[in-house]
């Protein structure tokens, strides 16, 4: 049992590696986007399963969780941007400010919601599977599991239900 519990972290600790370089390299570039990200993703499980920080194997098991979870943001980000658009009062902007900002929501706006269809039926969370910290949403019942940190997706504890979605 203290095997699996040694396991479990170090996993969690793999999972926070891999999310710190792959956020170096993709802010270390020029391009942002789908592409640069999946570039960057792949290109810190290289580099950390080259330094010995985890198996192939691992790694990509590590590199499909923080996909999905970067995904899941993804969708986060846009649904605040949408809130934003529904918040912020025009006649309180000057008509450069306006502009400006217009134009920046637009384009956000634009490419997170490309990306969110793209994404949206992979952001499925299954039991065993590794996450970052949040809140997931149970299936079968709706049942919310808070995450206090990194770790395994445990089964749902009102319906034993091994399927969520994230929680806002």
């Amino acid at each position: 049992m203290e095997n699996n519990a040694q396991d479990k972290t170090r996993l969690a600790e793999q999972y926070d590696k891999l999310a710190s370089k792959f956020k170096e390299l993709y802010l270390a570039g020029k391009e942002r986007g789908r592409e640069p990200m999946s570039v960057a993703l792949d290109e810190a499980r290289e580099q950390l399963t080259a330094l010995g920080e985890f198996s192939a194997e691992h790694g990509e098991e590590l590199k499909q969780y923080l996909a999905r979870d970067l995904d899941q943001t993804i969708l986060d980000a846009q649904h605040l941007g949408e809130e934003a658009k529904e918040r912020l009062n025009p006649a309180r902007l000057g008509a450069g400010a306006l502009s400006s900002l217009a134009t920046a929501l637009e384009l956000t706006s634009n490419a997170l919601h490309s990306l969110s269809v793209k994404t949206k039926n992979t952001l499925a969370y299954k039991t065993g599977e590794m996450t970052s910290a949040g809140t997931l949403i149970c299936k079968a019942c709706g049942q919310n599991i808070h995450l206090k940190g990194t770790g395994h997706v445990p089964p749902c504890p009102k319906c034993n239900g091994t399927l969520f979605n994230r929680g806002y």
